[in-house]
């Protein structure tokens, strides 16, 4: 009998169970500093999407710490509202932003919302494609070798660490040495090249006046046409900064599952790491393997191994990613620098004693380095380029001997003078980056002798009327080299006699 009445019991409160129905809930017990500590919510996951019920409205937040008992959470929206007490729910999502074609020319947040006072991005907003922020690198079968060049119309760049569609190309130095200013060149470049290039330039803490002279510069060099803008400024909080670079990552992925190429640049990630110190200490993690120091190889290795080329079978689309890194006093044996340097495939290196002495870009060829090489060159600027990186290396060997010049054999002296002259070759304003046929040219005549009787001082103003030279008289020898990516026989016979011609109408 007592056995009938337990299971009526049961099937009784089995119904009620399903007409009433159950939801998670949690509760706040604190908060400050944009972190929230929520006891309940047993069933959340980590970097799962969360909602804080306020007097003013939901407020969300990402869940970052799992705790017995508890869970800590960075409060995306304005983290001032959320008192104790406070009701949470989980809504089963992880954090994910809305991506699309209309995005580009926009500024947006850290959320993918625009804040650049155009109004709303998507005309149809349940029409877009959401992608979450944090997404699984492509596996190993579904990329491909990187073999097409990314010209960024730096000389030195394209020349000697050449960069691949798909690669991860880390530029590093101290602070004021030019970083930014090659990120931004690359950018502007992409405008030059044939096949659209969609580039992503993400700013990680940095003034609000500076970013807003980047993106009037991308505007005023008709760059903006192909680039979005994700900004998380200085005076963002810092899971904004934190959270930027995902986003940014994330909308490239739209492109090139797409089947488009296209290029994020990072600037920069050393205040990617402050920010997520910032979290980690917030939220009261111990230092070690999970927390600040320990995990900051995780969260920039997960990020960066985004970047790929993928196969034919796969789209055969691109995410190429220049991560920016600020080093102190030069010290590249840093913690972050180094985590760094080992994630990614090669590193331009811009010191700061070659920027105080009037070298730009201030690259240091010996501890550049691309590990894609020549197999992200064009036949033309192999053929040209292939001792650029030799001559430069002999030439910084012999400068300590400089002084001694009275005493040096003849051959040492053209070495050094050589030297001189493709320092002077390689120097390059910001803002005015250099097409991949115009590099070409200039290099050609360069290494194979034809300046050697130049004084130094006349290289820049020979370069500039050279490449004028060439594009009024011989544009078919220019559009032979932009289209076929070659110099065969004929046109290096031609060139040769073109530089000769050159020289006798400047004498």
């Amino acid at each position: 009998m007592n056995y009938d009445i337990v299971e009526k019991l049961k099937r009784d409160i089995g119904g009620r169970k399903d007409e009433v129905g159950f939801e998670a809930v949690g509760k706040v017990v604190e908060t400050s500093d944009g972190i929230a500590r929520i006891s309940g919510l047993s069933g959340v996951q980590s970097q799962g999407l969360i909602l804080i019920e306020t007097a003013d409205g939901d407020v969300p937040a990402l869940v970052l710490n799992l705790e017995q008992g508890f869970i800590g959470a960075i409060v995306l929206g304005e983290s001032d509202k959320v008192k104790t007490g406070d009701k949470v729910k989980s809504t089963g999502k992880v954090l994910s932003l809305k991506v699309g074609e209309e995005m580009v020319g926009r500024v947006v947040d850290a959320l993918g919302e625009p804040i650049d006072g155009k109004g709303a991005i998507f005309k149809d907003p349940s029409k877009a494609t959401v992608y979450e922020l944090e997404r699984g690198a492509p596996s190993v079968l579904a990329r491909e070798s990187v073999g097409t060049p990314l010209h960024t119309g730096v000389k030195s760049v394209d020349a000697m660490i050449p960069i691949g569609r798909g690669q991860r190309e880390l530029i590093i130095g101290d602070r004021q040495t030019g970083k930014t200013a090659i990120a931004l060149d690359t950018i502007i470049n992409q405008g030059k090249e044939a096949g659209r290039v969609v580039c992503i330039y993400v700013a990680i803490g940095q003034k609000s006046s500076k970013l807003a002279k980047i993106v009037k510069m991308l505007e005023d060099n008709g760059a903006m046409k192909y680039t979005i803008v994700v900004a998380a400024s200085a005076s963002d909080p810092a899971s904004m900064q934190y959270l930027a670079p995902y986003a940014g990552c994330a909308i490239g992925e739209y492109f090139r599952d797409d089947g488009q190429d296209a290029l994020v640049v990072y600037d920069d990630l050393s205040k990617h790491a402050d920010a997520y110190r910032q979290l980690s200490l917030l939220l009261r993690r111990p230092p070690g393997r999970e927390a600040y120091p320990g995990d900051v190889f995780y969260l920039h290795a997960r990020l960066l191994e985004r970047a790929a080329k993928m196969s034919k079978a796969n789209g055969g689309g691109s995410l190429t990613a220049l991560p920016i890194i600020e080093t102190k006093l030069g010290d590249v044996s840093a913690y972050v620098p180094t985590n760094v340097i080992s994630i990614t495939d090669g590193q331009i290196y811009l010191e700061a004693s070659l920027f105080f002495k009037g070298v730009r870009p201030a690259i240091n060829v010996g501890l550049s380095v691309s590990r894609v090489g020549s197999a992200a060159q064009t036949k033309a600027m192999k053929k040209v380029a292939g001792k650029l990186r030799l001559d430069l290396a002999q030439f910084r060997e012999l400068q300590a001997f400089l002084q001694f010049a009275s005493d040096l054999d003849e051959a040492t002296k053209q070495k050094i003078r050589r030297g001189e002259l493709l320092t002077e070759m390689l120097k390059q304003i910001d803002g005015a980056p250099m097409s991949f046929d115009k590099q070409v040219i200039v290099l050609y005549a360069a290494l194979n002798g034809f300046l050697d009787d130049m004084p130094a001082t006349e290289v820049k103003s020979f370069e500039k009327g050279f490449v004028d030279y060439m594009e009024s008289l011989h544009a078919d020898v220019m559009d032979s080299i932009r289209k076929t990516r070659a110099i065969d026989e004929a046109a290096e016979k031609n060139l040769r006699a073109f530089i000769e011609d050159f020289k006798n109408l400047k004498k």
